[in-house]
């Protein structure tokens, strides 16, 4: 009986979580902060009454669910697009995180210190919140502009992009490292020496090559295996996909790797790669990413106690003001001091700095490394993402169409056909939009080589069967299949017709 209990709750509660991403859409905020509203309403103090309280708990599923998240993450990143502003966005995902991070940490400490004159707090321990707290969260900028269909101009969408999803691993290095100085300082019963510090950049070196190497290496390898083996079953290619990211992210681990690093550069190597069923895997992730949010955002709202929160109210909102108005702007300025990118991008590029399920996640390594005050410090930074998902994620469209940096996000509808990566290089089938001086042409007109196949044609959101004697209109969109040399001689013939 406990089992269908349990599993009717689980099942209604990833129902609600559902239905709130439509209502999140409507109301400018990311669905993650109505995911953990579900979680903290069906908590202890909640109408649930669910009472949980193992961090340790917490913190296992939170670390799987975020090696998914990021995985899928990479796999959605194509080189293509990112890789002339590859540059800028690793230097914003590791020196940009750990400048925020040491803003924070002096800010915390002086303004903690101020507040709270009875308390202990050390420099460390504000460190410490100001690394878990130092990265930002692609999925809740990018619901945002989705849900009202506004994209950003330029280099800005694959820079914001690049920027959030890796710098994650950066994050959680630091939080560790952050862990074992406060945990050293109070079973010794002194701070650790400011000189000391300097350990942690060959530590860095160390954990972000071995995890980049390592990454590397799983991405080129699940690619490799999935164009060898042939399984009888299609199912268990996605079977298989579950198994890489498990490897990409644990065995780093072992090895003294960063596994976030791990799971983010051999998701990226794979979606780069063509390999069989590489769509249909894509889609997969996608869907497991979405599960694992649900899940993460779920089980941080019920470990979460809102009257604890509520109790931290104005050491998180003056560390969130400081953090959104100060740290991450100074940060963002210094890291793209030389960059091509101009001060109204690189302002806007500070606000859209959203904290979201990974900085909770990382706060649950203190708790269950049972650091002092560790409930204290998950509280906080509890009120600070939701005070940063709540202003930033209500004022991002605003403050681009104010700076002219807006642009309408293309929206593709779901298409009719479906194709699948079958291994083989030899044949491709690619998107040409026809050119405006080849309005009103028929299809049999087109001087297209005799071996190209058109699949399909998409006019505005409605899907047209090509026949010989179909009118072309400008702006269609041409699905062809075809080899090598047959799609660059279609791409030949477009363009020279523009």
């Amino acid at each position: 009986m406990e089992l269908y209990i349990g599993l009717t709750v689980v099942a209604f509660l990833v129902l609600i979580c559902l239905l709130s991403s439509k209502i999140s859409s409507h109301l400018n905020l990311p669905s993650l902060l109505l995911f953990l509203a579900v979680g903290m309403l069906a908590g202890s103090e909640g109408i649930g009454g669910i009472y949980f309280d193992n961090a340790k708990v917490a913190n296992y599923v939170g670390s799987v669910a975020m090696a998914f998240i990021l995985f899928s993450g990479g796999f959605d990143t194509k080189w293509a697009s990112v890789k002339s502003i590859a540059i800028t966005g690793s230097i914003l995902s590791s020196l940009g995180v750990l400048l925020t991070a040491l803003f924070v940490g002096i800010f915390a400490w002086i303004f903690l210190g101020a507040l709270m004159p009875e308390s202990t707090i050390s420099l460390s321990w504000c460190l410490l919140l100001g690394a878990i707290i130092s990265s930002t969260d692609a999925a809740a900028v990018f619901s945002i502009l989705r849900s009202r269909s506004v994209s950003l101009r330029g280099k800005l969408q694959p820079l914001l992009e690049f920027e959030s999803g890796s710098n994650d691993p950066m994050a959680a290095f630091l939080t560790v490292f952050m862990v074992g100085i406060v945990g050293f300082e109070s079973s010794s019963g002194a701070p650790m020496p400011l000189a000391d510090y300097w350990i942690i950049f060959p530590s860095f070196l160390i954990k972000m090559s071995v995890g980049l190497g390592l990454g590397l290496i799983f991405g080129w390898a699940a690619s490799a295996i999935y164009n060898k083996i042939d399984f009888d079953y299609n199912g268990l290619y996605y079977v298989l996909g579950i198994a890489v990211v498990c490897f990409a992210y644990a065995v780093p681990e072992l090895v003294n790797g960063n596994g976030f690093m791990s799971v983010y550069v051999a998701g990226m190597v794979m979606g780069n790669r063509r390999f069989v069923f590489h769509n249909g895997v894509g889609r997969f992730y996608d869907g497991i990413a979405w599960i694992m949010q649900v899940l993460l955002f779920t089980l941080l709202g019920l470990l979460a106690f809102p009257s604890q929160i509520w109790h931290a109210k104005w050491l998180g909102l003056g560390v969130a003001l400081f953090l959104m108005l100060v740290a991450r702007p100074l940060a963002v300025m210094i890291c793209m001091w030389r960059s091509r990118f101009n001060i109204g991008e690189r302002f806007l590029v500070s606000w859209v700095g959203l904290r979201g399920g990974a900085p909770i996640m990382l706060a649950t390594f203190p708790l269950m490394a049972n650091v002092e005050m560790a409930m204290l410090l998950f509280d906080i930074v509890f009120f600070i993402v939701i005070t940063s998902v709540a202003i930033q994620g209500m004022t991002i469209m605003p403050l681009a169409k104010l700076l002219g940096l807006d642009a309408p996000m293309r929206k593709t509808p779901r298409t009719p056909l479906s194709i699948e990566e079958t291994g083989d290089d030899s044949t491709d089938s690619v998107e040409f939009t026809l050119p405006s001086e080849m309005h009103d042409t028929r299809l049999c007109e087109l001087e297209f080589p005799p071996d190209a196949l058109i699949l399909l044609i998409r006019r505005d959101e409605k899907f047209i069967v090509p026949r010989g004697e179909t009118k072309l209109k400008s702006g269609d969109i041409l699905t062809v299949m075809g080899n090598k040399a047959t799609i660059e001689q279609i791409r030949h013939i477009l363009t020279s017709n523009t």
